[in-house]
């Protein structure tokens, strides 16, 4: 899947992340901070809704939520879904070494994508 926004500006990239964030504190009545997100996605693709969820269980979660994110892009890949519905990914590529302030917006990136994609079979 080729990325969707490949040739924005960082004002855009600003302004898709606001409205984004703007878009959970509706729906959910507060602004989501990144680890609230990647629970939410983990959630998502776990796809047996809300919980509740031990501790462990939601890094292992998050740790899900953050292998689809990159699998946007190419680095993680599906390996399968276990016999109590959990996915499970391989790695593909290695996701570049970055700082924290460059994994952060990586991180952003790929939410963006992921809920515009989300987003569209929603219509």
């Amino acid at each position: 899947m080729a990325p969707l926004h490949t040739e924005e500006t960082e004002a855009q990239f600003e302004a898709r992340w606001w409205q984004l964030m703007n878009e959970m504190r509706e729906r959910f009545g507060k602004k989501p901070d990144l680890n609230a997100l990647l629970l939410l996605i983990g959630v998502q693709e776990l796809g047996q809704g809300a919980g509740p969820f031990t501790k462990e269980q939601k890094q292992d979660l998050m740790h899900i939520a953050t292998c689809r994110l990159f699998s946007l892009s190419g680095h993680y890949a599906l390996d399968h879904v276990d016999a109590e519905g959990w996915p499970h990914y391989q790695l593909v590529r290695p996701v570049p070494f970055a700082n924290l302030k460059e994994q952060e917006r990586m991180l952003k990136w790929h939410m963006l994508e992921y809920f515009d994609a989300f987003m569209k079979e929603d219509e």
